[in-house]
């Protein structure tokens, strides 16, 4: 999750049917070695896969601990938007240079999985001119890099047993890409709270980079990783955002979307939802690879 973003990437989210625990656990201890044998005779691909759990699946796949921040998604219900809270259980975030070395693995993984789940949602995303979303602007100028990602998205000493692990927050929005081209480039601006030239940060009060601003009791900012990407099928009018974020702490990007969609006491909601509407959400925890490799071996952390 801390490397480059790819220009290819697949979201795959499935629930687990019952009885399919065993398949679900196979598959999630074969995935690492899949992974290397799709990128292995395509290096400069840049083949990665991370794989989330759900709340609800945890101890059906692994019994007791658990991530102590681990929980469902929870819905957000404000006076003009609503985030959702849908079902997932497993989440697989594949990520490449090629579309078919991503659609390779998703395959792989889904033969896995043969009759033990169920997709609940499939987004094949892509990179979009210079770093660019669907509304036309730069996306994920903020995200921490080097040592900074790795302090902001991996569970550290707090949670010692799962250290090295993460929390994904997953949503998936559409676009109302008529309206937002309705707006001039200046209305625009003020919605997103940066250029769109160069996304550099503008004085936009209310706007979508002011109500995302979270300071801690320090006052420094709290950041998370975002890994967010366009997807769309312009022939059923369908233009949308992958947002996924990964964090330490899942409370952070809880009381982003808290401000986003309930607003806060200085104002708000987030403009953008105006424009942006969520049609799925969900949390999973992501286990570092030598603890999914000691969850498959002996079904707990080491």
């Amino acid at each position: 999750m801390l490397g480059p973003p790819g220009s290819a990437a697949v979201f795959l989210v499935v629930t687990v049917d019952p009885g399919g625990e065993a398949a679900a656990r196979g598959t999630l201890a074969e995935l690492a070695g899949w992974q290397r044998a799709f990128a292995f005779p395509h290096p400069d691909a840049g083949l990665t896969c991370v794989a989330g759990v759900g709340a609800e699946v945890w101890d059906r796949l692994y019994g007791t601990p658990r991530p102590a921040a681990l929980h469902p998604f929870r819905e957000l219900a404000g006076p003009r938007h609503h985030a959702v809270s849908t079902p997932g259980d497993l989440l697989f975030h594949i990520r490449a240079a090629r579309p078919d070395v991503c659609f390779a693995l998703t395959a792989e993984i889904m033969k896995g999985l043969r009759g033990a789940a169920t997709v609940q949602d499939e987004v094949h995303a892509f990179a979009y001119y210079d770093a660019r979303n669907l509304l036309g602007f730069i996306d994920g100028t903020e995200n921490p890099v080097g040592p900074d990602a790795a302090e902001t998205a991996l569970v550290g000493d707090e949670d010692p047993e799962f250290r090295g692990g993460s929390y994904a927050v997953v949503q998936k929005y559409l676009h109302d890409v008529a309206a937002w081209e309705d707006l001039t480039t200046e209305e625009q601006e003020r919605v997103v709270g940066r250029a769109k030239s160069t996304g550099l940060e503008l004085d936009a009060p209310g706007s979508h980079k002011e109500v995302n601003t979270v300071l801690g009791p320090d006052g420094g900012e709290q950041r998370i990783l975002r890994a967010a990407m366009p997807f769309g099928r312009p022939g059923r009018g369908e233009f949308g955002t992958y947002f996924i974020a990964y964090a330490r702490d899942p409370q952070i990007t809880e009381t982003m979307l808290r401000r986003m969609f309930l607003g806060t006491p200085a104002g708000g909601p987030d403009p953008l939802l105006d424009f942006s509407r969520a049609v799925t959400g969900t949390l999973f925890f992501v286990p570092s690879a030598d603890l999914l490799q000691d969850l498959s071996a002996h079904g707990k952390p080491r």
